[in-house]
């Protein structure tokens, strides 16, 4: 579901090739998953990068329930997933055409970023960090 979102937003072909191979499902660590019944509403992953770092992963909503904040609530748990953990700071990186998901991750505390790791030389990414250790 997901995979086919990046594909109609992104490009299938671009995606195959610049993303997939930092988003493989085998390298994320933890996931949220909000579920209605028998349909997935949303989801969410961390990653560590370090013992400090974790890296936010694979937020999605289904089409069905956007705009009605599950969006945030995947973010919110990650957040206290990652501190849980003992984890200080989360980062993550978007895609520049991904507005609204920019817009979300700024309204929930992330500040831009110099692009990292290995989105360093990804110009079509956008990272974001959020420092997690003293916010309630």
């Amino acid at each position: 579901m997901l995979d086919n979102y990046l594909n109609d937003a992104i490009g299938e072909e671009k995606q195959q090739k610049k993303y997939n191979q930092h988003n493989a499902l085998v390298d994320i660590d933890d996931v949220i998953l909000l579920i209605d019944g028998e349909k997935l509403i949303g989801c969410g992953g961390i990653k560590k990068v370090d013992k400090d770092t974790a890296e936010v992963k694979r937020v999605f909503v289904a089409d069905e329930f956007r705009r009605r904040g599950y969006a945030r609530r995947i973010i919110s748990e990650i957040e206290h997933l990652a501190k849980a953990e003992g984890y200080k700071i989360l980062m993550l990186e978007t895609g520049l055409p991904m507005k609204s998901a920019q817009a979300l991750y700024t309204s929930c505390g992330f500040s831009y970023i110099e692009n990292y790791g290995p989105y360093a030389d990804l110009d079509s990414s956008v990272c974001m960090k959020k420092n997690i250790e003293n916010n309630k």
